[in-house]
């Protein structure tokens, strides 16, 4: 099956999401908007994408994204002068409120009640609430900001068609930064289970009442404990998954605005695969750029793969400006580019020169990389931008 034909057999197997129309009127205006200001247009996808087990879904397969990389990107890009649309996953990471939204304090501990019993900022949040809040309201204000939710794999990949064709009058000016965790794996809906899966055998008339305890029918119920010996006869949930069709170069050669800049993600958890893979994904899909991540490295380096020299660069977050992480390993920083024979690191770039000093962000979490990675992506758009204008001269 060629490309084509594995897209039109994708979509043709599901029904659109019921709020795709909604979120296609929405957007038509936002670009249209966008358009006649004559200002670059970015889509940023975030955060993880759900793979239901049923076709009334009780169950399904996530993975751990919090969209935090979308989020603050989102941000970056704003303060470029970038207008965005955010493909999100529902309920995932937003820009500007995740700063409070998925802390570890609860929301209502940075207020207060005062003594007219008005609710306010404790004192010790309000210059940080303060700065969030007038970069929030200025992109809402000048509609820069359009926030759309999705669900599942196929909800995305509806999406991202869609809004991919709608940003056509961009050109040149539009740019996809997809920063989605999108599964790779899939349950087509020919194969996939009405009903919520059953964790015990259910009777052939479950109406019929019996006087029997169904306990003593001999049939195994799963009841989620644990057991040092499991018995042999005990229950199993096997799950045959296909891959998602391998389709998304059509964001180059079919969906995407002829000119427009795309951008992907690779996230890897072993350093030897991670380069190796960015590149093999730069290839098969024909994008303009790879961004290279490791899971335990990932807030304080990533790699940008390009088809163009140097094809390998590196970006990290200056040592004394990284924020801790639970799950990050800072001695594996590096080790995913590989060492000269004097032992030095090669060609990372160690962040922009102003971001040498020893201090924090306002609030104390350390510099974020997504602050390093869009000055240097704006760059790239620009010069792609450039050249378009070029060869259509």
């Amino acid at each position: 099956m060629d490309a084509t034909e594995a897209e039109s057999s994708y979509f043709n197997n599901y029904p659109p999401p019921k709020a795709l129309n909604k979120h296609k009127a929405l957007a038509r205006a936002f670009i249209d908007l966008q358009v006649e200001k004559h200002r670059r247009v970015v889509l940023v996808t975030s955060g993880g994408t759900t793979v239901p087990l049923e076709t009334q879904t009780v169950r399904f397969i996530d993975n751990f994204s919090a969209g935090t990389r979308g989020a603050a990107s989102a941000e970056q890009f704003l303060e470029n002068g970038y207008a965005v649309i955010f493909l999100h996953r529902q309920f995932s990471l937003l820009p500007y409120s995740r700063h409070y939204s998925h802390s570890t304090n609860c929301f209502l501990d940075f207020m207060d009640e005062d003594a007219s019993s008005a609710i306010v900022v404790r004192s010790e949040y309000q210059t940080a609430m303060r700065d969030v809040l007038r970069k929030y309201r200025l992109a809402k204000q000048n509609n820069l900001l359009l926030v759309l939710p999705f669900t599942t794999v196929t909800e995305y990949m509806f999406e991202l068609r869609a809004l991919a064709h709608l940003m056509k009058p961009l050109g040149a000016n539009a740019l996809f930064y997809l920063a989605a965790a999108v599964s790779d794996f899939f349950i087509p809906r020919d194969r996939m289970a009405e009903h919520k899966i059953q964790s015990s055998e259910i009777p052939a008339h479950p109406n019929i009442r019996s006087n029997s305890n169904p306990l003593e029918d001999g049939d195994d119920v799963y009841t989620g404990y644990n057991e040092d010996q499991p018995s042999n006869k005990s229950k199993k949930l096997v799950i045959d998954l296909d891959p998602v069709p391998k389709f998304l170069h059509r964001l180059v050669d079919g969906w995407a605005p002829e000119g427009s800049m795309i951008v992907s993600f690779k996230l890897e958890t072993d350093p030897n695969l991670l380069v190796y893979k960015a590149r093999t994904s730069l290839q098969r899909y024909a994008h303009h750029l790879v961004i290279g991540n490791l899971l335990s490295t990932r807030k304080w380096e990533v790699v940008f793969v390009t088809p163009d020299p140097p094809h390998e660069r590196w970006i990290r977050v200056p040592k004394t400006r990284r924020s801790k992480s639970i799950s990050g390993e800072e001695n594996l920083i590096g080790l995913a580019e590989g060492q000269h024979q004097d032992g030095q690191e090669r060609g990372g770039q160690e962040g922009r020169q102003e971001g040498d000093g020893d201090e924090g962000d306002e609030q104390g979490r350390g510099l974020e990389i997504e602050s390093l990675i869009i000055p240097e992506l704006v760059q790239l758009h620009t010069q792609r931008i450039e050249h378009v204008e070029v060869d259509s001269s």
